[in-house]
């Protein structure tokens, strides 16, 4: 096979890349046309493997056959597009895990909730006793995990930037979530071209794999009469949900922390595949009772003066507000705002009507959140602070109320990233909180 790669782009993906590349022996050299973080400098560094940052040399990166591509690298990227014009075969860090990969891999996909699915899945197969590991698109990289030690069992969280490019890979068991308006920048804003890209994590299942998708999706039910690939197919709807998942071992219905719709029909696709896996209803049942989820996705931060403070800051994008609004029962003061995607936020007017008190937009650029929503919701105000959008909330709000983090847009204009922003939105909330405290110890 390949004797050596070069890697465009040292992120977590790239940089894991990197060290899976190092432990196979290959020649590796990695190329990024920003500044690499002082983190991944140093594992470079301390690894031996050649690097260059803010920009690139084009001689050295077509020394080699087999280039592989970071997910947020565009494909219009001039390094891209030369390289590609010179026969030069770009995968993804996805693709190269899987050629170096002989266990069983389930990968769980969808512009909405696939962090929850797939971090909920590993846990109940970790709880099970079950050699497994997590990673993809959220934590570690598929290659790094793969160049620390195998598991027997990998369950993916998969972008459609990290499936665009991939050739060969196969899961055992594919999941797909939901398809809903998102990175259309990235897609011509053609919202064909974004669904074709999710339905590539199953391109190439055979007849022993397995296909869980959403039955209730629009953009799924309807590229599923064009679909003929040969997995065998599951389909979960409504009904495998809405009133609780049951077990099939006449325990009733299964007992979990999650909640919302959406997060139920997240869990019932995991139960699906951990009955693929062999799973037992018990084992199920309390890996479903046990599991936490990850920070900054509807994640309570505690209470202030009776107003409740939540930060779903993964919410990027309008559907994941709808789901977050719509689990909602209390009056909401709503924290929105970042770096616009080519959101279309009237689909959020009815929620908004019924659950919205106020709007704060936290972002460089407010104007189409304001030209949105001012007829919408009683109170717009806007902020660049989180510290500002905090002590807003909890002027506006009652108690009783809940003031939401749940932005719609991406974090680039003010934060690293979306943990940063949900880290900020914490920490601001804690010393508030902390201050209260001091504040009421000094009366006593």
């Amino acid at each position: 096979m390949m004797k050596s790669i070069v890697i465009i782009g040292a992120g977590e993906s790239g940089v894991g890349a990197a060290l899976l590349a190092k432990k196979l022996g290959l020649d590796v050299f990695v190329s990024d046309n920003g500044k690499i973080s002082e983190k991944y400098k140093k594992e470079l560094t301390d690894c031996n493997i050649p690097f260059e940052e803010e920009g690139h040399d084009f001689e050295k990166v077509l020394v080699t056959e087999v280039v592989i591509k970071s997910p947020g690298v565009p494909e219009h990227a001039p390094v891209l597009r030369m390289l590609k014009d010179k026969g030069r075969k770009v995968i993804s860090e996805i693709e190269f895990g899987h050629l170096f990969f002989s266990g069983l891999t389930i990968a769980v996909t969808g512009s909405n909730g696939k962090t929850t699915a797939s971090g909920l899945l590993y846990h109940i197969l970790k709880t099970a006793g079950l050699s497994v590991a997590l990673g993809g698109n959220y934590g570690k990289s598929y290659a790094r995990i793969l160049a620390e030690e195998a598991p027997e069992v990998m369950v993916l969280e998969i972008s459609s930037f990290q499936l665009d490019d991939i050739e060969t890979f196969k899961p055992y068991i594919s999941i797909l979530l939901n398809i809903t308006p998102d990175h259309l920048d990235r897609y011509e804003y053609k919202m064909a071209n974004y669904v074709n890209s999710k339905f590539r994590i199953a391109m190439n299942q055979t007849s022993t794999d397995y296909f869980i998708y959403n039955g209730d999706d629009p953009e799924i039910i309807a590229k599923m009469a064009d679909f003929h690939g040969p997995p065998k197919r599951i389909s979960i709807t409504q009904d495998n949900y809405l009133h609780g998942i049951p077990s099939k071992d006449g325990n009733g219905i299964f007992e979990m922390n999650l909640k919302g719709k959406h997060n139920l029909f997240n869990a019932a696709c995991t139960v699906e595949a951990s009955r693929i896996m062999g799973l037992s209803e018990a084992q199920i049942a309390e890996g479903l009772k046990t599991f936490v989820n990850l920070p900054h996705r509807l994640e309570s931060c505690g209470m202030i003066d009776g107003v409740e403070f939540v930060n779903d800051s993964k919410a990027t994008n309008v559907d994941s507000v709808f789901y977050a609004l719509d689990a909602m029962t209390k009056p909401v003061i709503w924290i929105a705002g970042g770096t616009d995607k080519g959101n279309d936020y009237t689909v959020l007017f009815p929620l908004v009507k019924n659950r919205v008190k106020a709007l704060i937009c936290l972002g460089l650029d407010n104007e189409k959140l304001k030209n949105s929503f001012e007829s919408q919701i009683p109170t717009v105000l806007e902020t660049i602070k989180v510290s500002e959008a905090v002590e807003l909330g909890l002027k506006l709000a009652a108690p009783g109320d809940v003031v939401l983090l749940s932005p719609a847009c991406a974090s680039f204009d003010l934060f690293k990233n979306y943990m940063d922003r949900g880290d900020q939105f914490k920490e601001n909330v804690n010393h508030i909180k902390n201050s209260e405290v001091n504040i009421q110890k000094s009366k006593i």
